[in-house]
């Protein structure tokens, strides 16, 4: 069976510095739980289309983008209590600057897994900033096991999301420091 969460948020920053952020794979384990321990295993990277260019320089940000046909290894333990890491390798499959790119699970602990990224402009209160919303298309392995399992992944998975935005803000402002440092 395959099930859909889906999660929508506003930063007030703009869809470049928030779409670049997002492209790249080593920015991932900042956004995951503290008690899951993520880390990176492995990255093989496939370039992603030229950049588009900005008009103002200061949004034309430098960083590594896992473009399509990329793929990252990465661990985590998904049970406070349960002592195993697991290992999740994922595929882009789907790649538009400033706009969205997908992922696919090739081996993890899902039967299937495809997460969609939407980075969007959006103007609020006469700020610019950016409505980032995953969409996540998942089935679990295991049959009626795997439909028991089925509230605590998706609890799981709004707690994973909840964590995420509240440190986005922090990590963008970050981000957009380390950027105009460069500039």
């Amino acid at each position: 069976m395959i099930r859909e969460f889906e999660t929508s948020d506003w930063v007030p920053h703009p869809v470049e510095l928030v779409f670049a952020f997002f492209a790249n794979p080593s920015n991932l384990p900042h956004l995951m739980p503290p008690e899951v321990h993520a880390r990176i295993e492995d990255v093989r990277l496939e370039p992603p289309p030229p950049r588009p260019l900005a008009s103002d320089p200061a949004r034309r940000y430098k960083s590594i983008a896992a473009g399509e046909g990329s793929e990252i290894l990465i661990s985590f333990y998904p049970i406070k209590w349960l002592p195993q890491r697991v290992s999740w390798t994922a595929r882009i499959v789907e790649f538009e600057w400033n706009s969205h790119f997908i992922d696919e699970q090739v081996r993890g602990p899902f039967a299937k897994f495809r997460h969609r990224h939407g980075i969007e402009p959006q103007l609020r209160d006469g700020v610019e900033g950016t409505q980032v919303t995953d969409t996540i298309r998942y089935a679990l392995p295991g049959g009626i096991f795997g439909n028991l399992a089925a509230v605590s992944v998706w609890n799981q998975l709004t707690k994973s999301f909840e964590f995420r935005q509240k440190r986005l803000p922090e990590v963008l402002a970050a981000a957009s420091r380390q950027a105009v440092q460069r500039a």
